[in-house]
């Protein structure tokens, strides 16, 4: 028997019947097309999105305008070809509409002459769009949804113009519809086309990227939105969201470099990397030197070279992922990681403070502004856990173990453990989901419940369950996400009942003494103000500092009531919390985190919180979404 001819060098007729066999029996088809050029279908879709390269001269970047979708053609204008590419799109909106009843076809394409020169590359150029269409019977609220997100797209400042053409005259020349016969002759078939001016490319066959980034990704928004609208009202079949419609299947390409990231970032851990080793004697010199002298911090050795991982970091190419929400999320880890590299490399130096503001942010003077009138409403002595005692590093390491056993036995995946350590003093540390211990830990034991779940409920579980994931992104962490998880963290602490008032005073007196820090204030100024003014004991306005000025001064600290008012806030909008739990993510993914849950990218967490199967966690997390203040999550209010 003879041999099948491959997909690139097969008769027109055989890829065509090999594309309707795939979109048969899988529903799907990725091929090369004779030419070049390529058909993909993620899986069935009623609609397909359309370019095809001018054979007069270059286009760069449009292309990847429709490379982002479900469901995308990309061809040549060779009239040659064109037969070809009629028949193959017939199959596959023949197809669709069998199915659903109607399909759009969205063809992109360029204006001729419209790139940027050098003469006018100092000006912005005003992005803008021209949408043609052969009639509005059954798509005046299509092309009113397309029009409306087109306008909508912004860049460098300046928002879209939009022009909609109706009649036969499609575009310019060298573009005429591949199905150019009037929609009635294949009814449910509408074909609309867009013609984008190219202010993203530079008139030399070069693309400036950032644009055509943003442009990619504003784009692909008004295109599923359009798709989605279409669907509602012509389509058999209508999807839940229009974040539904993007892509499914995970490319080769991105697994790489998910890979890539997550080791790099997962060699090192940068907060125990610019936490001191040497706490326990540095306190104790501290007391004797009557609280006068600047400590002095030692730090573990680096295990890496952040310069050698710099290197290899922007070796890894994110550029070249086609999907905008893919895209963004691994570009912002790449620039997230580099972030943390320079820190480490100015670890100790005045340097230092600056990575970490870019890493954290700082304090806003809203925020120092709660701070303050928690310091001033909640009295420094509280006594909270008078009469219930106390558990040391052990204890508290045995309530933690039981907890990790819990897990484990809902999800075998839950691969904790949980360590004392001699490095760490008196904290809490998840660290690739294994939970250190100080060993000078002294937990109230009315605090037990609440930093189990901070601990091993919230970091633990979110490290597990991204680990879970298709993607290691959601494991290693996207950029931001600390805030967001010491947020999520604190409002843990709330739904068991134990965020106290003592805490809320913590977290409040962390945000002052990073205000302290970046105002110029010396170590003994920020602990002076924590014990003298704001009525902390020695030890706690201790910790506070060293947190505060640790590597040279870092402002993580203030995250932790920023982000629990962040939480607050989301969860008052009617935000779904266990999306927050999938991973570790940050605030400003959340909808893309959403969209990926959608499309199936992603899925749902493997175990689900413990104290979320407690009714009165519920009954909590319900007040929250009625709104309120910090100060009614406390124990007994303030």
């Amino acid at each position: 028997m003879t041999q099948k001819s491959t997909s690139a060098t097969r008769r027109p007729v055989d890829l065509v019947d090999a594309v309707v066999d795939d979109l048969r029996v899988r529903g799907s088809t990725r091929r090369t097309l004779p030419g070049g050029g390529r058909l993909y279908v993620d899986r069935p879709m009623p609609f397909l999105c359309v370019y095809r390269q001018p054979h007069d001269r270059e286009d760069p970047g449009t292309g990847r305008l429709v490379a982002s979708e479900a469901a995308f053609l990309i061809a040549t204008t060779e009239r040659s070809r064109q037969a070809e590419l009629r028949e193959l799109v017939r199959a596959v909106a023949g197809l669709a509409i069998k199915r659903y009843g109607a399909f759009l076809i969205v063809e992109i394409w360029s204006a001729a002459g419209g790139a940027v020169s050098d003469e006018t590359n100092a000006v912005s150029p005003v992005p803008g769009f021209r949408v043609f269409t052969y009639a509005r019977r059954g798509l005046t609220t299509t092309l009113g949804t397309l029009t409306d997100r087109l306008e909508r797209i912004r860049i460098l400042k300046r928002l879209a113009t939009v022009e909609l053409v109706q009649g036969r005259n499609w575009g310019h020349r060298g573009f005429t519809p591949l199905l150019t016969k009037d929609p009635k002759h294949m009814p449910g078939l509408r074909v609309i086309g867009i013609e984008v001016q190219p202010f993203y490319q530079n008139g030399e066959g070069e693309v400036f990227p950032i644009a055509l980034r943003r442009l990619r990704r504003q784009v692909s928004v008004a295109l599923k939105r359009t798709f989605h609208r279409f669907a509602t009202k012509r389509s058999l079949e209508v999807p839940v969201s229009y974040q539904a419609l993007g892509q499914r299947k995970i490319s080769k390409n991105v697994l790489k470099i998910d890979r890539q990231l997550s080791d790099l970032a997962g060699a090192y851990d940068f907060v125990l990397e610019v936490t001191p080793v040497n706490l326990d004697s540095t306190w104790s010199r501290f007391k004797r030197q009557r609280f006068e002298r600047e400590p002095v911090f030692y730090y573990r050795p680096l295990p890496i070279d952040p310069a050698v991982f710099k290197r290899k970091l922007f070796a890894i190419s994110t550029g070249l992922i086609e999907e905008p929400t893919l895209a963004e999320l691994y570009r912002d880890k790449q620039l997230g990681i580099d972030r943390e590299l320079s820190a480490m490399l100015d670890r100790g130096t005045p340097r230092f403070i600056h990575h970490g503001m870019l890493i954290y942010g700082g304090v806003s003077a809203e925020l120092v502004a709660t701070a303050e009138e928690i310091l001033g409403r909640i009295p420094p002595r509280i006594r909270e856990a008078k009469g219930r005692g106390y558990v040391d590093a052990a204890g508290f390491a045995e309530h933690a173990r039981a907890e990790v056993d819990y897990y484990r036995s809902k999800y075998a995946g839950f691969g904790s453990t949980v360590e004392i350590r001699d490095d760490l003093y008196s904290g809490l540390m998840v660290s690739r989901g294994n939970l250190m211990i100080g060993k000078r830990a002294r937990i109230p034991v009315t605090r037990i419940e609440a930093l189990l779940q901070h601990e091993v409920g919230t970091h633990a579980l979110t490290y597990h369950a991204g680990k879970a994931q298709p993607l290691r992104l959601l494991c290693s962490g996207l950029p931001g996400y600390d805030e967001f998880q010491e947020g999520i963290a604190v409002i843990a602490e709330y739904l068991v009942g134990g965020l106290s008032r003592a805490r809320l005073r913590l977290l409040a007196g962390r945000v002052v003494a990073i205000e302290a820090l970046l105002d110029g204030a010396s170590f003994i100024d920020t602990f002076r103000r924590l014990f003298r003014i704001h009525g902390f004991d020695q030890k706690t306005a201790f910790t506070i500092a060293v947190r505060t000025y640790r590597g040279g001064g870092l402002t993580k600290d203030g995250i932790y009531l920023r982000g629990l008012l962040k939480v607050m806030r989301y969860l008052a909008r009617g935000g779904d919390y266990e999306t927050l739990l999938v991973g570790k993510i940050a605030s400003k993914h959340v909808r893309m985190v959403q969209e990926l849950l959608l499309r199936e990218v992603l899925k749902p967490a493997p175990v689900r919180a413990r104290y979320l199967e407690d009714p009165s966690a519920q009954t909590r997390l319900e007040k929250l979404r009625d709104g309120g203040s910090v100060f009614d999550l406390t124990r007994g209010g303030v």
